[in-house]
């Protein structure tokens, strides 16, 4: 009997526990309503409609007819297709090869306690308050052969047909991509270091450890999961190189930067193929998603292992 009084009150505390938790979960599910009605209004529905438009055949203006599969086949048989999924992939691997060392140097190093480093991190962000329609403008009055810097400054190597020349075209577009998005990545770097223990560190100097040692025995392995989330937003981030490579080359010379994202824009805009141009939309959505989960794969389950190693 007395054993029945005594779990009485914790049996009590349980369901009163218990109920809290529920109602916890219904204020959080409500709270989350918002963000779905956004998500469904700005991403579900539209893509939804892209979908659909790529069965269809439209010039924008007129009527839409239905195309089944024509769209599709005349899509995927088109060479020209081919050509901008190659340069993609091409500056989305270049890109990710030049800008993840800088990036991650420089937030390694603007980490530091310093103060000028803070005043040097300050001057490295910059480039993110330019829209890429403005950096493409500027580069492109820079590097003009007859009056860019070449003729200012008496530096002949500069007086070059930067954007007349496929591979200079190219290698200038990764250049500028570079040189606006390291910032970004820098920053998500220096959020990463300063999560790491510093008892980490401790105890390797203690070691007899090095910077360099430290760098890559402490500083990288604690940073794989940084390194991926910058990469995913990197990669990703890639396919959508529409704004700052159209008003740079507008996709010239001839097709040498002509990308996937502003191949669609071509089709649809220019040439009015509304259908062919929505395919082309849908691609870059599934190798989106599909470099993103495979980017995210290579992290593993436990997310924040990497802050718990050595500890």
């Amino acid at each position: 009997m007395s054993n029945a009084i005594s779990t009485a009150p914790r049996a009590t505390a349980r369901i009163k526990e218990s109920r809290q938790t529920e109602q916890r979960k219904a204020a959080l599910a409500w709270l989350t309503l918002p963000a779905l009605f956004f998500f469904l209004v700005f991403a579900v529905i539209p893509l939804a409609g892209v979908l659909i438009l790529s069965f269809t055949s439209w010039d924008g203006i007129g009527a839409i007819g239905a195309a089944g599969l024509d769209n599709w086949f005349s899509v995927l048989a088109d060479p020209g297709l081919y050509n901008a999924l190659g340069l993609t992939f091409l500056i989305m691997i270049v890109s990710w090869l030049v800008q993840t060392p800088i990036s991650l140097l420089l937030g390694v190093f603007t980490a530091g306690s310093q103060r000028y480093r803070a005043a040097l991190a300050v001057l490295y962000f910059l480039p993110l308050l330019l829209s890429s329609a403005a950096v493409a403008i500027a580069f492109k009055a820079l590097l003009d052969p007859n009056f860019g810097l070449a003729t200012g400054l008496g530096l002949p190597f500069l007086a070059q047909d930067w954007l007349g020349v496929p591979h200079l075209a190219l290698g200038l577009v990764i250049f500028v991509i570079a040189w606006q998005f390291v910032p970004f990545h820098t920053l998500i770097y220096q959020g990463g270091v300063r999560q790491i223990p510093k008892s980490l560190y401790e105890a390797a100097q203690i070691d007899g450890a090095g910077t360099i040692k430290q760098f890559f025995h402490i500083t990288l392995p604690q940073l794989k999961y940084t390194i991926i989330t910058s990469s995913t937003l990197m990669v990703v981030g890639s396919l959508t190189y529409f704004d700052l490579i159209f008003v740079l080359t507008g996709g010239g010379p001839g097709n040498s930067t002509r990308i996937l994202a502003l191949d669609m824009y071509l089709r649809g805009f220019r040439a009015n193929l509304m259908g062919p141009a929505s395919v082309i939309a849908v691609i870059l959505v599934i190798i989106g998603l599909a470099l993103a989960l495979f980017l995210q794969r290579l992290g593993g389950k436990d997310k924040q292992g990497s802050q718990l190693e050595g500890l």
